[in-house]
């Protein structure tokens, strides 16, 4: 997450955000609480942001004392991974959505770590600040990704890496990619607001764009969680709390197009039987590469 400190600068951002899989709903009111909310962003997807994110900081070999910046923050999933594996480091992460910020602060009152509101895309660190600039599950949501990965490797000191992840939106991403093939289905105008067009999140995509901004030694790799949902129900409200592109949708239908899309939703999950829990696999491509 990233654009802005305030609340027109991150309204703007979402409008550009959304522009790009054509998701531009009606008015300045219907998008000002799509990416806001800690609790209700941690409901629909902070929880697994928290699985795959001891992932990426394995894959980016982030060590006890590196200085690390955390790019698009969010809710503090990645910073508390960081943290886990290197109690003696320094690390800040930026995000543009000051409630976002809020909530991660009030769970780090630690020194070492520090949350702000901040701009990926102009940060405000002196070249080479840190050793590990990571970004967990943002770059796509991003307006201009190439001035922001310039940014991260410019505040990167020489031999530091840079590491990112996206979800695999198009196939690996079950709890999505289940929700889209069921509103298509019902609506094939749905279609243009699925996240599967979203950039960066195929394979290859990522680490060909490190490459092209210069880093080294560029890999990349698949990072592979299982979502576990106690009933259907914790499937599928959080949808209705208006969290991204999905949650925007389903969220916005009326109540009779809603209805016909949950009953869709619980047939694929659960059948027509008893409720029960549900396992869906989510899949996110992780690059990181080398700053000269």
């Amino acid at each position: 997450m990233l654009t802005g400190g305030n609340t027109h600068a991150f309204q703007l951002f979402v409008l550009t955000s959304f522009a790009a899989v054509g998701v531009l709903a009606a008015g300045r009111g219907a998008q000002e609480n799509i990416f806001s909310g800690g609790d209700r962003y941690e409901r629909f997807m902070g929880r697994w942001s928290r699985e795959v994110a001891p992932l990426l900081v394995r894959f980016a070999m982030v060590r006890d004392g590196d200085t690390v910046l955390d790019v698009g923050s969010g809710t503090g999933a990645l910073t508390t991974a960081v943290a886990a594996v290197a109690p003696s480091s320094r690390i800040v992460g930026i995000d543009p959505a000051d409630s976002y910020v809020a909530f991660a602060r009030a769970r780090h009152p630690m020194d070492r770590i520090r949350f702000e509101v901040g701009d990926a895309q102009q940060l405000r660190f002196a070249d080479g600040s840190f050793d590990r600039t990571l970004s967990l599950l943002v770059l796509n949501f991003i307006p201009d990704r190439s001035r922001a990965l310039t940014e991260m490797i410019r505040v990167t000191r020489s031999g530091g890496l840079v590491a990112g992840a996206v979800w695999d939106y198009a196939q690996g991403m079950e709890m999505l990619r289940i929700f889209w093939d069921e509103a298509i289905a019902l609506n094939p105008a749905a279609d243009a607001r699925d996240e599967r067009h979203m950039p960066l999140a195929g394979q290859g995509e990522l680490s060909a764009f490190w490459r092209n901004h210069g880093l080294e030694d560029v890999s990349e790799e698949a990072l592979t969680i299982r979502m576990r949902f106690s009933s259907f129900d914790d499937y599928w409200l959080p949808f209705l709390e208006k969290q991204g592109p999905a949650g925007d949708y389903a969220a916005g239908l009326p109540e009779g197009e809603r209805e016909q899309l949950r009953s869709r939703l619980r047939r694929r999950l659960v059948g027509d039987g008893p409720d029960r829990a549900i396992e869906l696999r989510a899949r996110a491509w992780a690059v990181r590469g080398t700053v000269r």
